[in-house]
């Protein structure tokens, strides 16, 4: 894999673009020998609980820790901000971080909008950012970036197993509630593809501001509309919001179903196997997947951890992979790290046999839960079975489809 020729060559092409050439110029980010890693996530809104909050920083300074606390023979450092799903805060606080706290790895950065806007900030100034909190496509498409890595999911992997699986099984004409912004937005369109290609039909959608109390005219529409399947294309707080006010209206007990597009095992934790039973959903991970799984959870309990989640996982493996680049490269200088960590294969407890493309996106196995009936239920945690195991080269697209203009 050249990665730095390809994007160089890429940037000369697209003279006109000033952020990419940017990047180029400013190519060694913060190449001072020193490894300092900013956490930019949701530290106290819809997404706080499983995707980001105390949980990710808890895993990212985990991975620093069982790396052994330093690299090139400087102690590594971890700081934390909380950007309040806004984009322009993000940025403001990126921008801060590289120009004078000499961060050389932003991560988390959960919320399409804020991911987006700081994997450009960032790529602009020579910085590697790993998204592991936001989920649309677009990262590694059309928006995508020399430094820019997604890590552990996306917009279209999800649909994969979760749209699939619905259909197969009678349920083909779907309606949609969809979070205002760039995430659902992505995600109402990449389902969408999924269920039209395997001869569904949309009969309409909805969308809804994020962080949503009150779903009841949303869900009404959907009641209304006909539909089969209401796919829910949002997360966080707005999905178990959205879960229980449709059980409250009766709309599963009266025949449709609905299709959580983004759910992690926190929500059906807090949503109870008495509401959530028999929802499916696809993950980038599961805790009790194997014995390599259940022990980095317990170990993850014991280091501060919280809610055993996919993205924390995420970030766990993306922090490890991260400095194992620095080591391998000798060097925290960015583009010497993209190339070393997009040249060896990520296998752990996490991605086995992933592979980091030279679009920044993280390939790896995907899988189809579904919440089990509260009489199946044996511990707190014990909420889901796993339905199948979706390959890599199945979930996400090939790298020629990927939209990334760069790679082409």
């Amino acid at each position: 894999m050249n990665t730095n020729g390809i994007w160089r060559s890429a940037i000369s092409l697209a003279a006109g673009s000033v952020l990419l050439a940017a990047g180029a110029a400013q190519a060694a980010g913060n190449a001072d020998g020193s490894v300092k890693i900013g956490v930019m996530g949701d530290m106290s809104g819809v997404y706080s609980t499983g995707f980001s909050g105390n949980g990710a920083v808890a895993a990212v300074k985990m991975a620093v820790k069982d790396f052994g606390g330093e690299v090139l023979g400087k102690p590594i450092e971890v700081i934390s901000a909380d950007h309040q799903n806004k984009a322009d805060i993000a940025s403001a606080k990126s921008r801060e971080w590289i120009d004078r706290e000499n961060v050389d790895l932003i991560m988390d950065l959960t919320n399409s909008a804020v991911g987006l806007a700081v994997q450009q900030l960032a790529s602009a100034k020579g910085i590697i950012t790993i998204n592991t909190g936001s989920a649309t496509s677009e990262l590694t498409g059309k928006a995508c970036t020399p430094y820019g890595i997604h890590y552990g999911y996306d917009t279209h992997a999800l649909p994969v197993g979760t749209a699939t699986a619905i259909v197969k099984n009678g349920g083909k004409k779907w309606f949609f509630i969809t979070a205002d912004y760039a995430f659902g937005q992505a995600l109402e369109a990449n389902t969408s593809d999924v269920v039209k290609e395997l001869g569904g039909s949309v009969v309409g959608s909805v969308r809804a501001p994020l962080n949503t109390n009150d779903f009841s005219s949303y869900l009404l529409q959907a009641q209304g509309s006909g539909a089969q399947v209401i796919g829910l294309a949002n997360a966080g707080t707005d999905t178990i919001n959205s879960v229980k006010q449709a059980n409250e209206f009766g709309i599963v007990a009266g025949g449709q179903q609905l299709a959580g597009m983004l759910v992690l095992l926190s929500d059906i934790e807090s949503l109870g196997l008495d509401t959530a039973a028999g929802l499916q959903f696809t993950s980038g991970w599961y805790w009790d997947g194997d014995d390599a799984s259940r022990k980095w959870t317990q170990r993850y309990y014991d280091n501060g951890g919280t809610t055993p989640t996919f993205p924390h996982a995420a970030l766990y493996s993306g922090t490890m992979a991260y400095l194992n680049a620095v080591k391998a490269a000798g060097t925290d200088e960015s583009d010497a790290v993209r190339k070393a960590i997009g040249n060896k294969p990520i296998d752990d407890f996490f991605a086995k046999g992933g592979e980091i493309r030279d679009d920044g996106l993280l390939v790896h196995d995907m899988y189809l839960l579904k919440a089990k009936e509260p009489s199946e239920s044996k511990s707190r945690w014990d909420l889901v079975t796993l339905e199948r195991t979706i390959p890599g080269d199945q979930a996400y697209p090939s790298l020629a489809d990927s939209g990334c203009a760069a790679v082409q």
